[in-house]
């Protein structure tokens, strides 16, 4: 697939996927509302640099063309309607099943009839976003994981009207930047954050119970079961606001009381505490530059 990608969001999902699109040649056109000022397009250029620089340095193997070139490949505009010349666009705002309904309608309205219109959705089925529009044939999930530059996998959600073309442009545009799609059937929360956001939050109950501390429960999860990081770093990696989005969500989606957020990540997130973007979640971090929404 060849012409310009489409992203909405310029929070930190929203510059990764940029930033890999870019990267593997595409054309990028990034929509945001922060992105109406100078001040505001300086803050995601910065970012987006410091996102690229932290990519090389972490896999520099996979450096490729300068840094120079590669941001060229992106442009910014304030409005869905900026996309209007867009083949492919991935919706990447935050978890918010009313926001995400209106963004693709207003992406129907703009964008070719031919384009594909993707989400990013940590759990909203994707066939209530593509009731949206008039294309239900035409919208997938893409389910990337932060950070996108360091996953080389992608969960994508094929709808029951996604069509097999809509599948395949998808899995091939993945395959362009160097992904591999994996295909799961629609639901709320998928595979990933069906089971994960469960985790997660039992997993914080433990330590408000005082069972163990994040720490330990994290040793328990990397040594005991092989995990790479434990539930806890995982859920300050992702956003503990992000968490607690994502299980309203599913929890207005089943009805399943298990994914009613516990009281520990919703004291963290009260406090400020997101995590690694705010400098302190479950555990501290260094506190990073301000950032716009994920």
């Amino acid at each position: 697939m060849s012409g310009t990608v489409g992203v909405v969001g310029a929070g930190t999902m929203g510059l990764s996927i940029a930033q890999c699109l870019a990267e593997g040649g595409y054309d990028v056109v990034v929509a945001d509302p922060a992105l109406g000022s100078a001040t505001g397009v300086a803050a995601a250029v910065d970012r987006l640099r410091t996102g690229l620089r932290q990519a090389r340095l972490l896999a520099p193997h996979r450096a490729g063309e300068p840094m120079a070139r590669v941001t060229e490949r992106i442009s910014w505009t304030d409005r869905t309607a900026g996309l209007d010349r867009a083949g492919y666009v991935i919706e990447c705002a935050p978890e918010r099943i009313p926001l995400k309904e209106r963004i693709f309608g207003e992406l129907d309205a703009v964008c070719p009839p031919t384009t594909v219109l993707a989400s990013v959705t940590s759990a909203i089925p994707i066939d209530r976003l593509a009731a949206s529009t008039r294309r239900p044939d035409r919208v997938v999930g893409t389910h990337f994981m932060n950070p996108a530059p360091r996953r080389d996998s992608v969960e994508v959600v094929r709808a029951p009207r996604t069509s097999a073309d809509t599948l395949q442009r998808t899995l091939d545009l993945l395959a362009a930047i160097g992904k591999t799609g994996i295909v799961v059937a629609d639901g709320p929360g998928f595979v990933i954050n069906r089971v994960l956001m469960l985790t997660v939050n039992e997993a914080a109950e433990v330590v408000g119970q005082g069972t163990a501390d994040a720490a330990t429960v994290d040793r328990v999860f990397q040594e005991c079961l092989g995990h790479a990081t434990g539930p806890l770093r995982t859920a300050d990696l992702i956003g503990l606001d992000t968490v607690v989005d994502t299980l309203l969500v599913l929890l207005e989606c089943t009805g399943d009381p298990r994914f009613r957020p516990g009281r520990t990540l919703r004291e963290l997130v009260d406090a400020g505490r997101y995590g690694r973007k705010s400098g302190s979640g479950f555990h501290k971090y260094p506190r990073p530059a301000a950032t716009a929404a994920t």
